[in-house]
C-alpha cells in the first residue's frame, strides 16, 4: 500500500512538472510574440518614413542600417537573440541557422497547405551547444509594399542601390502572399 501511495506522489509530481513546464514554454512564446511586435513596429514606422522621404531607394538603406541596429537594441533590451532570417537573404548576416531554415521549410509547407502565413509561428525548446534555448520563429508574409524591393523588375536605380549594399542578395522575386522570411528569437533556458 506504501508503494502504491508513494508511486501515485511520484506519478502527480511528475504531472505537475510536466504542466508546469508546459505553462513556462507558452509564457515564452507569449513574450516572444510581443518582442516580434515591437520589432515590426520599430521596422514598419523607420521603412514608411524612409519611403515617403525618398521612396525605395530610400528604404533599402533602413532595412541595411537601421534594421540591425532595431534588433541589436531588442537583443540588449531583453538578453535574447532577436533577428531576422529567410531562405532568400538579402543580407548574408541574416542567413538561416539549420534549425531557422528547418522551419522556414516548414513554413512554406504549411503555406502550401493552406495555412494563413500572417499568423504562422513556431516554438521549441532545443539543445544547442551552450544548453537547451527556446526558440521562436513568426513568419513574415510578403505585402504590397513588400514587392517594391522584393518583387520582380526592379527599377535600376533601386537595384543598383541593392547591387551596392547586397552583392549576394537573393531576395527578389517575390510576389504578394509569400513567406519573405521570419522574425528569429533564441532565449536561454
Amino acid at each position: 500500500m506504501l508503494l502504491r501511495i508513494i508511486a501515485v506522489g511520484l506519478f502527480c509530481s511528475m504531472i505537475m512538472s510536466t504542466v508546469q513546464a508546459d505553462e513556462t514554454i507558452k509564457k515564452r512564446a507569449q513574450e516572444s510574440k510581443k518582442v516580434v511586435k515591437e520589432f515590426m513596429g520599430q521596422l514598419k514606422g523607420e521603412l514608411k518614413a524612409a519611403m515617403k522621404a525618398g521612396g525605395p531607394v530610400n528604404a533599402v538603406n533602413v532595412c541595411n542600417k537601421t534594421a540591425p541596429v532595431i534588433a541589436k537594441n531588442l537583443s540588449d533590451k531583453y538578453g535574447w537573440e532577436v533577428s531576422r532570417t529567410s531562405l532568400k537573404a538579402r543580407n548574408t548576416n541574416n542567413e538561416p541557422d539549420a534549425w531557422e531554415k528547418k522551419v522556414l521549410q516548414q513554413f512554406e509547407k504549411r503555406k502550401q497547405n493552406g495555412e494563413a502565413v500572417k499568423p504562422m509561428a513556431h516554438f521549441e525548446v532545443v539543445d544547442s551547444s551552450g544548453g537547451q534555448q527556446f526558440r521562436f520563429m513568426k513568419a513574415i508574409p510578403t505585402g504590397e509594399v513588400c514587392l517594391k524591393c522584393h518583387g520582380d523588375n526592379l527599377p535600376d536605380a533601386l537595384k543598383a542601390q541593392i547591387d551596392a549594399l547586397y552583392p549576394d542578395d537573393k531576395a527578389t522575386g517575390y510576389k504578394l502572399g509569400d513567406i519573405r522570411g521570419a522574425f528569429s528569437i533564441a532565449q536561454p533556458m
